[in-house]
């Protein structure tokens, strides 16, 4: 689905894939969508970081989810008072409201006991320290045949 926004009151969503699309949709059905949280994942040696900007979120409204090894960060993020005060006109519409929702599948050598999650200045920062695994090298023994 590809939406357009521009500097006008009406709102004109396209399915690229749908000839006979209607474009006279209400805006409660374009809320009921679930949009995805842009993210950034980046690695070091000692761990495994998401950074994700979900500014205006309140921390009640943020849930983060383990299964195996994917992690889901889910929530909603509500419009503020601004939207619903009489006579409000909205001319641009860049900003996703409602419920969000974004699995990352996470790679096997992390410690998953050891996540750490905070928020400063509306940017959602998991840390996921790297697991330790010792190494070292094996000596392979021959063995003589018996004939």
């Amino acid at each position: 689905m590809l939406k357009i926004f521009g500097l006008w009151e009406e709102k004109i969503e396209l399915d690229i894939n749908d000839d006979s699309q209607n474009y006279d949709e209400d805006d409660s059905e374009l809320e009921a969508e679930v949009w995805q949280v842009a993210l950034d994942v980046l690695e070091n040696p000692r761990e495994f970081i998401i950074v994700a900007p979900i500014a205006g979120v309140e921390l009640s409204d943020i849930d983060l989810s383990l299964n195996k090894n994917v992690l889901t960060v889910s929530g909603n993020r509500s419009k503020s008072k601004e939207y619903y005060i009489d006579g409000t006109t909205l001319r641009n519409t860049e900003c996703f409201w409602g419920k969000f929702v974004r699995n990352i599948i996470l790679p096997e050598s992390l410690s998953l006991d050891k996540i750490k999650a905070y928020i400063e200045n509306g940017v959602l920062t998991i840390i996921i320290p790297r697991s330790n695994f010792s190494s070292q090298n094996i000596k392979i023994d021959k063995v003589e045949s018996y004939n």
